[in-house]
């Protein structure tokens, strides 16, 4: 399979992704609106922020390193030893979700009964949650590698939504039930995930014309099933060391990725209604970046690994898959950058119209503007750390991972003193500023590796973050004229000046954008040519 064939697909994964997480997604947002007005800040910030951190700390410890892993090179492969090491998840999940459940069932402060009631069942459901999740590993490893396009975000957006109708019926109807309500929507959002990918396997494998179409390595659906045979190994070792590789590596990034959680959780800097609404804010802030800057950093991640050669030197790669490589990352590089941009400027003076809109006053009075606010310029470091990273952690080889490992260790450590100390002296607030310090790190780490990868090229993908002085001062004028609308207009005069301050950031995000299509040919072509041509391919899946 060519360069420009792989971009495709991988073009066609990203916008595919896309299309479909926007409308799942904003189903979400309104029952999750609606849910918001009917629970208390501290059943919200136990929920989201101790119980979700169980789950996501026993899945991400369990297969990150094996996604990563086993994502890199070719299809072509012993798929049989591919899938064999992917279901070492499942014991490696059970033993996480015993050790963890036993700490936070015993290590940490247990909330108020008569506030958060149930607390002990909904550690255990919410890990149990996570291993279940883990049986559909194989599933969806194959499913990612082989460019599935719709499966992926079907799955999660189908399961999502009807965890979020589960959990809306039970707050209306039976809201005694405290953590029991989250816990048992947690537990059917896995066991659906996981039920989506085993009915589509089989259907798929069932089907004669669609295994040949496809090309599966597998025949059967027990063929997914762990599998021991005398004449070879249980499981590749090459990948097997890469996977402990970037186990160490995914432990250090999973500090970065959760350590506000993991110091509002340990050190008990904040009470939980404060967690919770910092948690909320999070989630809304973090909304685009798990609607743009996560499928195409999935999608483009798979790109680059396929047609760069991990342990090969550059000057060694294939000249066509490393031009194309290098084109590609200077557009998303582009995309990343204008995507943050815009994102910071506008979210600047919409936070609290969009909090008040989203939770009413428990969100939109008090920290929640400021946190927003601030979270939008984390959101423009988030942006361009997704497609920095996406393309490193594809390009880097074993050793080069071994020793990315160490700064990935002082990063852990300084974010977290940073964090406290920070949360200390300005709040919640100090959260995002020590992500901010972070992500910003973690970029000069993969922009110095960009640039060293293509030195003794002709290439320059960092030349994407470059934009041009008419398109900066678009940006410039628009963050002052939706400044000031804000300072007359909103939020306190009634829906009319709210209305008028939405028309005003509207008109003044077409000009910008309208700047940016005429500035940018490069990219609108690089778009237009690799997304505008997708939706002949959705079939596929």
């Amino acid at each position: 399979m060519g360069s420009q064939e792989v971009l495709g697909q991988a073009a066609r994964l990203a916008s595919s992704g896309l299309l479909l997480q926007v409308l799942f997604r904003v189903i979400t947002f309104v029952l999750n609106a609606f849910i918001l007005r009917f629970l208390s800040k501290e059943i919200v910030g136990v929920v989201n922020v101790r119980l979700t951190l169980l789950y996501s700390t026993t899945t991400f410890l369990a297969r990150e390193a094996f996604r990563r892993a086993c994502l890199s090179g070719s299809t072509q492969r012993d798929w049989s030893q591919t899938l064999n090491l992917l279901w070492l998840t499942v014991p490696l999940g059970v033993f996480w979700s015993l050790f963890l459940g036993w700490v936070w069932l015993q290590l940490l402060e247990v909330p108020d009964p008569d506030v958060v009631p149930y607390y002990g069942t909904g550690v255990v459901l919410f890990g149990l949650s996570a291993v279940v999740e883990l049986l559909g590993e194989p599933f969806w490893v194959l499913a990612q590698a082989h460019m599935f396009v719709k499966l992926k975000v079907i799955a999660e957006s189908l399961s999502v939504i009807l965890r979020s109708i589960l959990t809306a019926f039970l707050v209306l109807w039976l809201p005694l039930w405290g953590l029991y309500i989250f816990s048992l929507a947690q537990l059917f959002y896995t066991s659906v995930l996981v039920l989506c990918y085993v009915i589509y396997f089989t259907k798929l494998l069932s089907s004669p014309e669609s295994t040949k179409q496809h090309t599966l390595p597998v025949s059967r659906i027990t063929d997914l099933l762990p599998s021991f045979t005398r004449n070879r190994d249980f499981v590749n070792w090459k990948e097997a060391k890469l996977t402990w590789s970037f186990f160490k590596q995914s432990f250090l990034k999973q500090i970065l990725t959760e350590g506000e959680r993991y110091v509002m959780t340990f050190l008990n800097v904040l009470n939980f209604g404060d967690q919770g609404v910092y948690d909320i804010v999070n989630n809304l802030g973090s909304l685009v970046a798990r609607l743009i800057f996560q499928p195409i950093e999935e999608s483009f991640y798979i790109f680059f690994a396929k047609v760069l050669e991990r342990e090969k030197d550059a000057t060694l790669q294939r000249q066509e898959d490393f031009a194309v490589a290098a084109m590609v990352l200077e557009s998303l590089l582009k995309l990343a950058l204008l995507a943050g941009l815009t994102i910071t400027v506008f979210g600047f003076a919409y936070s609290q119209l969009a909090l008040d809109i989203y939770g009413g006053a428990m969100l939109s009075s008090g920290s929640g503007p400021v946190l927003l606010r601030t979270y939008c310029l984390y959101v423009l470091l988030l942006a361009i750390n997704g497609v920095t990273e996406c393309f490193t952690f594809a390009a880097m080889s074993k050793e080069e991972v071994d020793r990315y490992n160490f700064t990935m260790l002082a990063l852990s450590s300084s974010f977290l003193v940073l964090s406290y100390l920070l949360t200390r002296w300005c709040g919640s607030v100090g959260f995002i500023l020590a992500n901010c310090f972070n992500m910003g790190i973690r970029i000069t780490q993969s922009l110095c590796f960009i640039y060293r990868y293509y030195q003794e090229s002709p290439h320059r993908p960092l030349a994407g973050l470059h934009l041009s002085p008419v398109l900066l001062g678009a940006f410039a004028l628009s963050g002052g004229i939706t400044g000031v609308s804000e300072v007359f207009l909103c939020c306190d005069q009634g829906w009319p000046a709210r209305l008028a301050h939405i028309t005003v950031g509207a008109i003044c995000l077409g000009l910008t954008l309208g700047t940016a299509f005429l500035t940018e040919a490069k990219l609108i072509h690089f778009l237009r040519t690799h997304f505008g041509v997708s939706k002949v391919a959705d079939k596929m899946t």
